[in-house]
């Protein structure tokens, strides 16, 4: 058991890092960003235990009686949300937040999760004094850590699937499985606006910021897990100018799979569903192409996964705009 000082000193910590990486330029805090961070924490919290989701629950049902509260009720509008991206990005720096801090407390994990209640109750009330009621912040807590469980639980799913169905069974090689993950993860990200993103990018060189931010996601689920971050995940990608040509068959392959269990979880945004193949991509990367003998080699895999999502990308772009011409 850790003494009182020293859960003190690791809560104080905890405390100074969600500050930090919530302050913006101007010295005020980011309210959704640092719930966000909060929300990585408890992801990663309720893995310390035997049902992470019946762990979550609990957790909520304990927080709301901290908070003498309960989250606010009806539907939560979009626009209130972060998109799926900057959801995944802030939840993951939460994660990693909590994995540093959990050297301190491996020996008792419901001291870490206790303390854990009592910082976002005391966050929650202190921001109630400046307007932000206690009831709104707990349901966008809760929200936000439900689709951050989502992600890793289909994230997981997804990769487990596409090895034991598609490569075990189906005879698809690990290029293959990278490849149709990433390309339904660019369709998914296009049907997520209708196609209808900067139409410039097609008379210019420059990345629409949709499809570099899920490109973000897939890199950096693949480095967290250890494969090497150079700078070789564009090398040798068709230019702008030529016919999109992404990856048809092994997308209609994976997406009968993926659209059973995005049914299953009730992920029915296409803007989700695209982050999460995206990390179910950057995981079978990590399997193929990490460790000191891949099975491919990192130079052929990060770009074969980069083309598939670009060029699915593109084409549900492109056949949108030529349908309006």
């Amino acid at each position: 058991m850790l003494n009182f000082m020293h859960k003190a000193d690791v809560a104080l910590k905890i405390h100074d890092s969600i500050f930090l990486l919530s302050a913006e330029e101007d010295g005020r805090t980011d309210a959704m960003k640092s719930i966000l961070l909060l929300s990585g924490m408890l992801v990663e919290t309720a893995f310390l235990f035997d049902n992470p989701e019946d762990a979550l629950e609990a957790s909520f049902d304990h927080l709301s009686g901290l908070l003498s509260c309960d989250p606010f009720e009806g539907p939560v509008r979009r626009v209130a949300m972060p998109p799926a991206t900057v959801l995944d990005f802030d939840t993951e720096q939460g994660r990693a937040l909590a994995r540093e801090v959990f050297e301190d407390w491996l020996d008792c994990g419901y001291e870490f999760h206790e303390t854990m209640m009592f910082l976002i109750q005391q966050h929650f009330v202190r921001w109630e004094q400046y307007g932000q009621a206690r009831t709104e912040s707990l349901r966008l807590l809760i929200e936000c850590t439900y689709r951050a469980m989502a992600y890793e639980l289909a994230a997981q799913e997804l990769c487990d699937a596409v090895i034991e169905r598609k490569i075990g069974l189906d005879g698809w090689s690990i290029g293959d499985g990278i490849a149709g993950v990433a390309g339904l993860s660019g369709r998914k990200l296009a049907l997520s606006h209708e196609g209808r993103d900067q139409c410039c990018w097609f008379q210019g060189a420059q990345l629409p910021d949709f499809l570099d931010q899920t490109a973000y996601v897939m890199t950096q689920e693949a480095v967290r897990l250890g494969l090497n971050s150079s700078t070789d995940w564009r090398f040798g990608l068709p230019a702008n100018d030529v016919p999109a040509n992404p990856p048809y068959d092994l997308i209609k392959g994976i997406e009968g799979i993926c659209a059973g269990f995005f049914n299953a979880i009730e992920m029915n945004d296409y803007g989700d569903q695209a982050v999460s193949c995206a990390k179910a991509a950057g995981r079978l990367l990590a399997v193929a192409a990490g460790g000191e003998k891949p099975q491919m080699e990192p130079a052929i895999a990060k770009p074969l996964a980069m083309a598939a999502l670009t060029e699915s990308y593109k084409s549900m772009c492109v056949d949108d705009i030529a349908a309006y011409i």
